[in-house]
């Protein structure tokens, strides 16, 4: 039977090669992978600044002044600044998803959450689980630190290398 960090590296191997599909059979045990081959489409937003004039009809319309305001609203919201610098950023550690799969905050849905942000954590915390084909992955810290931030919600579907933690290490 294959460990859960020898599945990792299988993950990872499979992810960054051109095959589509893996199957591996050991002693009766089977484990099969198989990449999306849908295309995706990342978009990313752009800074505009509040001097962007907003199409005239829209701003003449009366019955579409809500959705002009609301543009409106985007516009000067997106021209902020951000409040965070990278200087901030570059103490935090980001605990991943090591496959893809679903995200659970604790052992049984009755029970208490691994982690809260401001918890406190060792490197071999459990942090959470990733279910993937019916197989319950039990995710470590990592590092030792605190838990600034919870990223995924309890029951959400998860990628492989999506972050799930902000731990500020110690």
């Amino acid at each position: 039977m294959l460990k859960v960090q020898e599945i990792r590296e299988l993950i990872k191997l499979v992810d960054q090669s051109s095959i589509d599909e893996f199957v591996y059979e050991i002693d009766g045990s089977k484990i099969k992978m198989k990449k999306n081959s849908a295309t995706t489409v990342v978009s990313q937003v752009s800074r505009i600044s509040p001097e962007v004039e907003l199409v005239p009809a829209i701003q003449q319309a009366p019955a579409k002044q809500a959705v002009s305001a609301s543009v409106q609203e985007i516009v000067q919201e997106a021209a902020k600044p951000e409040v965070s610098t990278q200087a901030d950023t570059a103490n935090l550690h980001k605990i991943t998803s090591p496959m893809v799969g679903t995200f659970y905050a604790s052992p049984t849905p009755d029970a208490d959450e691994y982690v809260k942000a401001g918890s406190r954590v060792s490197k071999d915390s459990i942090v959470c689980i990733v279910e993937a084909m019916k197989l319950f992955n039990e995710i470590e810290a990592e590092v030792n630190g605190e838990i600034i931030e919870v990223l995924a919600k309890n029951g959400q579907l998860v990628e492989y290398g999506q972050p799930l933690f902000i731990v500020k290490p110690e």
